[in-house]
């Protein structure tokens, strides 16, 4: 019997939890440790920050289902990692604390023979100055939470503009580092259109804002892709959907101080600059939770489990950006010091960014951290769960499957509005994710026939479906393993 700890019930901890209970015999034991009680698809927290969906709409608790399921639940967070246990425990270990109930505020000791560390990001508002969501105009889409609070403050903006009132809003990432440009992207354009539909689109002056060096990189060094039967740029492709739109951008830009209305930025030219506005959502910095490791004798061992996120089978080793290789991403998500640990999804320490990093001329890094969504979570998540279900039900290596983000693909659907018959999607097909730039030398890195991008109603219509049928899955409901990743 072996014991199987997954630390957080995103898209990453909970298609893991469900794969190994649905392959597992229950001898077995699967434990899910989370302070969130709920599961919830973030991708549509987008229509909960225009008011089309509910919080309800998009989660749905996590207790019963795992009750219901045969996996083990606790609501709490991870504290400290001890992956060689210690003088009193001898079995590795993670403290935890719970964070509700008769127990909240207690810690326990939670062993495992497997350990899945599937915590994500930590959404790291604080390294903006002044950047907190619900004050000084500023807002997130973030949780959806945050989502509901964006709508409510967005909701009374379009009031202010029924009675004539000016407004301005910027929308973009709120860090000289900032990932997820995608949610902050398809938030302006539902935002756009949200505008349009309520006859106050004449009234709003609408800006985006990136730390990205061109529209359209997505911390993706941008894509090169087949858009009706031509090769477009990324870049060129926003463009013309801002342009469309009459949207405003702001690229190459360091987000470093939010006040009542202003956001004052850096540039790679090195020229410090503002942009007021009368309702913001901008995309924090992402970092890891900070988690500290300790050997059997209590000493601090967490140079070996992080690098800011955790440490796998990447290859870490400083280099220049020209020797940067897809073979130094990881494939099996396994630290090589703690070979009962992984880390998948977007709780691993990436080698190195996947755009080129640039330095603003007063030293100041500007450019995209890489992007990790949820399609490629999921599937790290699985080919987990998958190599330890093999080890213990035929003796594989924990290593037998192997997938990198430099040789596996994703699919994303932006949301372009909200609308049953105005509705509009950007459906994006990108293969590599990292690009290979020695396989694919005149295609900017991917392949052609595997990378390609169309715009309109189907693309809402999909992405509407796929709302539905993810939080199937994520219920385990019938032959929900049948939905692929």
């Amino acid at each position: 019997m072996s014991k199987i700890v997954i630390l957080g019930a995103g898209i990453s901890g909970h298609v893991a939890a469900a794969h190994l209970r649905r392959k597992l015999p229950k001898k077995h034991e699967v434990l899910v440790v989370s302070p969130n009680s709920n599961y919830q698809w973030i991708p549509s927290n987008i229509w909960v920050g225009i008011g089309k969906m509910k919080p309800k709409d998009i989660l749905f608790p996590l207790a019963p289902l795992y009750k219901k399921k045969n996996i083990g639940f606790k609501q709490a967070k991870a504290v400290s990692f001890h992956p060689e246990g210690d003088s009193v425990e001898k079995k590795p270990y993670v403290l935890i604390e719970y964070v509700s109930g008769e127990k909240k505020g207690t810690k326990e000791k939670i062993t495992y023979d497997f350990l899945i560390n599937a915590t994500g990001p930590k959404l790291n508002f604080e390294a903006t100055e002044g950047l907190i969501p619900g004050k000084n105009k500023t807002y997130s889409v973030c949780t959806y939470g945050h989502a509901e609070h964006a709508w409510k403050g967005l909701e009374a903006l379009i009031k202010k503009m029924k009675q004539g009132t000016k407004t301005k809003i910027l929308i973009g990432t709120g860090h000289a580092k900032s990932t997820c440009q995608g949610a902050a992207f398809e938030y302006i354009l539902n935002v756009e259109k949200e505008l349009r539909d309520h006859g106050v689109r004449d009234n709003a002056e609408i800006t985006w804002i990136s730390n990205e060096y061109e529209l359209g990189d997505f911390g993706m060094d941008g894509i090169l892709l087949r858009y009706k039967n031509i090769n477009m740029k990324s870049s060129e492709m926003v463009e013309m959907i801002f342009e469309d739109r009459s949207i405003k951008h702001i690229t190459k830009a360091g987000v470093y101080k939010i006040e009542d209305g202003i956001a004052h930025y850096e540039t790679l030219e090195g020229n410090h600059k503002k942009e007021a506005f009368d309702f913001a959502m901008l995309i924090p910095a992402f970092s890891g939770h900070g988690f500290n490791a300790f050997d059997k004798k209590n000493e601090n061992i967490t140079h070996k489990l992080f690098k800011g996120f955790m440490i796998v089978d990447a290859n870490y080793t400083s280099k220049p950006y020209e020797e940067w290789s897809v073979q130094d991403w990881p494939e099996t998500y396994q630290n090589p010091n703690y070979t009962n640990i992984f880390a998948p999804g977007i709780a691993f320490a990436p080698p190195h960014t996947i755009s080129k990093p640039r330095t603003s001329k007063n030293g100041t890094p500007i450019f995209p951290a890489p992007p990790r969504t949820g399609m490629p979570s999921g599937i790290t998540a699985k080919l987990v769960a998958n190599n330890i279900i093999n080890h213990l039900l035929k003796g594989t290596p924990l290593t037998k499957d192997k997938g990198s983000m430099g040789n596996m693909g994703a699919a994303c659907i932006a949301s372009a509005g909200y609308g049953a018959f105005s509705g509009s999607g950007v459906s994006i097909t990108t293969f590599p994710i990292v690009p290979d730039f020695k396989k694919y030398p005149n295609t900017h890195g991917r392949k052609m026939n595997n990378t390609f991008g169309e715009i309109g109603l189907a693309g809402h219509w999909l992405k509407l479906a796929l709302h539905y049928a993810f939080i199937y899955k994520a219920k385990m409901k019938p032959f929900w393993w049948l939905i692929p990743e």
